[in-house]
């Protein structure tokens, strides 16, 4: 079973304390490869990616320009979709349910890439909690209150297209000095979540 992660710079380990890239033992795609051994993890993270603003399939930023290239390179069992953070920001001005939305958009798009074919399984991981400190405290100014929001759209859009979704919003949170990116044990946290649901996704 292959499961492709794709994701912002939470899914690609970009590290809180010195913003490098952290290792694959501490990256939770990476911790989750160990978890589900004998299953592909493949990674595709990429910082500053987000939700809104390009239509399916296009744009620069935006995570759906790279998901259809993975989704033709590769045998695809399930799909982890960890985005929606880095719509946050307040110069997006977005809407909890603007960034909803964009979301339901990208879970169509699957479904039409495939077709008639066998879709793959869809798990939706909403935006953890999110701090106003630090560095970021202006960029994602009023994105901890909207963070709690988006887990509320991000499981109605799942539930709508029977999607699994995993709420990281009470499971995890970010560095509390830094605010964005997660520790190394919410990697580890969010790793352990996910494991039981692919497990389970790999009997059907």
């Amino acid at each position: 079973m292959n499961i492709l992660c794709f994701g912002d710079s939470n899914t690609f380990g970009v590290s809180p304390v010195d913003g490098k890239r952290l290792p694959a033992c501490e990256r939770w795609p990476g911790i989750l490869q160990q978890l589900v051994d004998g299953h592909e993890v493949i990674e595709a993270g990429q910082p500053n990616r987000t939700l809104v603003n390009n239509p399916p399939f296009d744009g620069d930023k935006s995570g759906v320009k790279y998901l259809k290239p993975y989704l033709e390179a590769h045998t695809v069992d399930v799909v982890i979709i960890q985005l929606g953070t880095n719509d946050l920001k307040a110069r997006f001005a977005l809407s909890a349910i603007d960034i909803g939305k964009a979301l339901e958009e990208l879970i169509l798009a699957i479904n039409a890439f495939y077709h008639c074919k066998t879709i793959p399984k869809i798990i939706i991981i909403s935006p953890p909690k999110v701090h106003e400190v630090g560095s970021y405290k202006s960029i994602y100014a009023g994105a901890g209150k909207k963070a709690e929001q988006l887990s509320i759209e991000f499981k109605a859009a799942a539930d709508r297209h029977t999607c699994v979704f995993l709420d990281c919003y009470p499971l995890i949170q970010s560095c509390k000095k830094e605010g964005i990116h997660l520790p190394v044990s919410a990697h580890r946290e969010l790793a352990n979540s996910l494991t039981p649901i692919i497990k389970k996704a790999a009997v059907y």
